[in-house]
């Protein structure tokens, strides 16, 4: 059988997944779904942001890898209450490859643009948002062989490894060494747009904040840790996001970068407690803990609130956006 690089593998894998005609989220469960809060504190960072921005009509509000559409919802549905200039001046554009998850995003988003990839989104000052959108991204890996490098590819359901020249980085012998060239094209194309034509672009994701990731390859299959070199395209394969390469990727296509900070203590800067609690006096007492208890999960450094982080990159001229420290 031949050899696949892992990257290759990767890519072929998740878009295999993300195609299904049963929903692919229904294994596990990301942040907008643990509360609607998570969704409308974004939608009120964007307007902010957007009023920052001179509050340019139209904008392009842009979502990467939107799931099942319920994030944009909640923000859509914030805006809506306490922005409705921002509300009147956004064009909403989806990018998203999965028929599936298309569909499942028309039931809720009404009037929203879909895209293969950012190159379609028409030109203007754009606000986008990435949340668990680049750890899905493929990653290629080398391991360190005594003096030389091994690139890791996949065959018959296990790593075979190939002599190669090396990452560009030292390593101790037998460290494995990740690459995300996938993840920086992306950034690097977003923040290009961004530095030429205005906005800034949220990204949520998880990862090591200043230091590139080992081995981190991993699956989720019926809701479980799987071998992700196995049947390929029945689970989720996802690696750390580098946010050190990915930040720099964006600096040197032009734009700012602020962050990365942990999930947690972003949130919590936005209001996530106090919006929490508010909309928990109105429930019933069951409901108002779950509430609770959601924020908590997003927040806790033992939860999300640690391994999560936000960046943000953003047009030079655009001020500390709210959730960084300025």
């Amino acid at each position: 059988m031949t050899a696949e690089r892992l990257d290759a593998f990767m890519a072929r894998a998740n878009a295999a997944y993300y195609a299904r005609e049963s929903s692919p989220f229904s294994e596990f469960t990301t942040a907008p779904e643990v509360t609607q809060v998570f969704g409308e504190l974004l939608g009120a960072w964007a307007a902010v942001v957007w009023r920052a921005m001179g509050a340019p009509v139209p904008v392009m509000l842009v979502e990467l890898g939107p799931g099942r559409g319920t994030l944009m919802a909640d923000a859509l549905r914030a805006v809506g209450a306490v922005a409705a200039d921002f509300a009147a001046a956004l064009r909403l554009h989806l990018v998203e490859f999965s028929p599936t998850l298309r569909a499942a995003q028309a039931q809720i988003l009404p009037g929203a643009t879909w895209h293969a990839d950012l190159s379609s989104v028409p030109p203007g000052p754009t606000l986008a948002i990435a949340n668990e959108f680049f750890d899905a991204l493929p990653i290629r890996q080398f391991v360190r062989r005594g003096a030389g490098w091994a690139e890791r590819f996949v065959s018959a359901g296990r790593f075979v490894e190939r002599e190669t020249a090396g990452p560009g980085r030292d390593a101790a012998d037998g460290e494995v060494v990740e690459i995300g060239e996938a993840g920086r094209a992306v950034m690097r194309t977003l923040a290009v747009r961004i530095a030429a034509q205005g906005g800034a672009a949220l990204v949520i994701d998880y990862g090591p904040a200043d230091s590139a990731p080992g081995d981190s390859f991993q699956a989720l299959r019926d809701g479980r840790p799987a071998d992700p070199l196995t049947d390929p395209g029945t689970a989720d394969l996802t690696a750390h996001v580098d946010f050190r390469a990915i930040a720099a990727a964006a600096r040197e296509a032009g734009a700012a970068t602020h962050g990365p900070v942990p999930q947690g203590k972003f949130l919590a800067e936005l209001g996530l407690f106090q919006r929490t609690g508010a909309l928990a006096r109105t429930q019933p007492p069951a409901r108002a803990s779950a509430l609770l208890e959601a924020a908590r999960r997003l927040a806790e450094p033992d939860a999300m609130g640690r391994l999560f982080k936000a960046l943000c990159v953003c047009h030079p001229a655009l001020p500390s956006p709210p959730g960084f420290p300025a």
